[in-house]
């Protein structure tokens, strides 16, 4: 991290309080200590090394992440790491097993047809990689739809060289409610969970690994029936969604996008520099807004172009001057991180810059492997 002066840091970026992520970080660790839980964060949420190191500082056992290049980066982070999306090509495969042969690495996957290329390519290279067999659970994306399937999936980890069955992973996704309301959502996923963990002890196969949760249904983890590990990443700064769901207190967000006024020239509304390309174009609630200012939550953004947000004063007294700042809460902070080059962030009277290594799809190879001298 590099230090520097926030008044000469041009906007839109993103803005990130550290001391609230380390107490974010720290909340998580000691929820799943308390119901004797790995905390496994899914990376793609900053794809920053160092909120990473802060993770693993906080007592997290590892990291998720979802493409080679942020499997790259964080090896160099953890030697636990499981790639929570199928590898599928040959390009990808080769990048996969020129990770280090130390790291205890998993892979989730819902497919032989994904399965087998993997472990021939592992089984060439001389090494071994744990598998986790994804099922749906309601989301409707991937993962096989029967318990049959999972159970013929690790058995054909099992058969193979290369690869070893590790667990199971699922992902409720589609609980997005506000929390009070979740009880029979979370009963249903429970279910489906436990219907796995049973059948596949009947058949042999005891998972190590039940790798599950949500932020949505962050506080409510231990209720998933074997579940041994949760892998919620946009807890470590919570957004808009998270806070109108209820798992998180304005205190705790811990990501904003700073952007600053460029036009009053239409009545009722505001614009600020800070457009889909900063915020994205992500609505993930009935009110149909983009975000909301972070000191004054009766402004919302209501609009957004490319480089435009329109900001809503119709429930205000604020009158905005060209020239003035503004921290705007995102819908989806993963989105709009990934939108950015790098992270303001304030670490009590400093700011520094936060480098977002994992972003991208190219091969990661550290600056000082580069530039040894």
């Amino acid at each position: 991290m590099r230090a520097v002066d926030p008044d000469k840091v041009e906007t839109p970026i993103g803005y990130v309080d550290l001391q609230r992520v380390r107490s974010n970080a720290k909340k998580i660790a000691s929820y799943c200590k308390e119901h004797g839980l790995n905390w496994r964060p899914h990376i793609k949420t900053h794809k920053s090394r160092e909120i990473a190191r802060l993770q693993i500082d906080a007592g997290a056992t590892g990291i998720t992440v979802a493409t080679l290049r942020e499997a790259e980066v964080m090896s160099t982070v953890t030697e636990d790491l499981l790639l929570a999306y199928p590898p599928v090509g040959d390009l990808k495969l080769k990048r996969l097993i020129q990770l280090p042969h130390e790291l205890d690495l998993k892979v989730a996957l819902d497919s032989a047809q994904v399965l087998k290329p993997l472990a021939a390519a592992c089984a060439s290279a001389e090494r071994q990689v744990g598998i986790l067999i994804e099922r749906d659970v309601g989301l409707g994306r991937v993962g096989v739809q029967r318990v049959e399937d999972v159970i013929q999936l690790a058995d054909l980890a099992q058969e193979l060289d290369g690869v070893d069955f590790r667990g199971i992973m699922f992902y409720p996704g589609q609980i997005r409610m506000a929390e009070v309301d979740q009880d029979a959502h979370v009963r249903e996923v429970a279910a489906l969970v436990e219907e796995m963990t049973v059948a596949l002890a009947k058949a042999g196969f005891v998972p190590d690994i039940v790798s599950g949760g949500s932020t949505p249904t962050l506080w409510r983890s231990h209720n998933y029936s074997g579940i041994t590990e949760i892998r919620s990443g946009s807890s470590v700064f919570f957004d808009l969604e998270a806070l109108r769901v209820g798992v998180a207190s304005h205190d705790d967000l811990a990501y904003t996008v700073l952007a600053t006024v460029v036009s009053t020239a239409v009545h009722g509304g505001a614009v600020v520099d800070a457009g889909s390309k900063a915020l994205s174009k992500e609505v993930r609630s009935a009110e149909g807004d983009y975000g909301v200012l972070f000191d004054r939550a009766e402004v919302t953004v209501k609009t957004l172009n490319e480089e435009h947000g329109v900001l809503d004063l119709s429930r205000t007294d604020w009158e905005p001057r060209i020239g003035d700042q503004v921290r705007i809460i995102p819908n989806h902070v993963c989105v709009s991180v990934n939108l950015q080059d790098s992270l303001l962030a304030q670490d009590g009277d400093t700011h520094v810059m936060l480098n977002l290594e994992g972003k991208g799809r190219s091969l990661w190879v550290e600056e000082s492997l580069l530039n040894p001298h």
